[in-house]
């Protein structure tokens, strides 16, 4: 990665949130990257960018943790790949020096004790956190986030392609994963504003009832399958439905830029 690759937002793990930041876990439909905390904001300002140096936690030797501090709130941050994880956190008291990382190498000793009496194959570090680490419940959660973030980013993404086609009348389009996006808008003046979405590879029913859902200005229940687009017939790979746009909506698309 180039000094300049942005990161996925950095998270808390659910463990953090609840028990050392003392907060409550929100719903699904809130990313846990937007829950608004000091020491959450300087993680995600710090790690916004990949190949950035940090300071390491050296007392901690069985993983690579990274110090992260702001005001009186310290914190132990573990990537995984570009995804940063604020797997700890506390606060420094008044007149001590940095506590809280003392108090995690003194946890950490004593997990791996814990750890090593526990089983055969014994610890050949002095420290231990995995049990601070991500686990199950945090790729749950972070996996039942990701129709959050698709959908915001498709309504996003339709917004400018009704915009730029409001502004020509052509069709454009946007690539996302396993499908590519288009949309076109003839808005003649003298007659109703005519959409068209349009999507070229496999999805499956649903994902397209949510695309055709989140078009702005047009009724959820409007939609009408074609055969064609305005100025050329489908392809094999392609499905098309079209619609009426309120054209106040047309409008304030144009003019707020929004």
């Amino acid at each position: 990665m180039s000094e300049d690759a942005a990161m996925r937002p950095a998270r808390p793990t659910l463990r953090c949130l609840r028990e050392d930041l003392e907060l409550p876990i929100p719903a699904v439909t809130v990313p846990l990257d937007e829950v608004e905390h000091p020491i959450l904001a300087k993680t995600a300002e710090q790690f916004a960018t990949a190949d950035v140096k940090h300071e390491r936690i050296r007392a901690v030797d069985d993983q690579v943790l990274f110090k992260v501090k702001v005001q009186r709130w310290r914190g132990a941050v573990w990537v995984d790949a570009d995804l940063p994880w604020l797997v700890a956190a506390g606060r420094r008291e008044d007149g001590s020096g940095d506590d809280f990382y003392a108090a995690l190498e003194a946890d950490a000793k004593a997990a791996r004790v814990r750890y090593n009496a526990a089983h055969t194959d014994a610890l050949k570090t002095d420290t231990y956190t995995g049990h601070l680490l991500p686990d199950r419940e945090d790729h749950v959660r972070y996996r039942a986030e990701s129709g959050v973030r698709f959908v915001r980013r498709l309504r996003t993404t339709l917004l400018e392609l009704a915009r730029a086609s409001l502004r020509d009348g052509r069709e454009h389009t946007v690539d996302f994963d396993t499908f590519t996006l288009g949309l076109q808008v003839r808005a003649d003046e003298g007659h109703e504003t005519y959409l068209a979405v349009r999507i070229t590879g496999s999805v499956p029913p649903n994902l397209a009832t949510v695309i055709l859902r989140n078009v702005p200005g047009c009724q959820a229940d409007g939609w009408y399958p074609e055969y064609a687009l305005p100025e050329r017939d489908l392809l094999p790979a392609e499905q098309a439905w079209s619609n009426l746009m309120d054209p106040r909506e047309a409008a304030r698309i144009l003019d707020t830029g929004v």
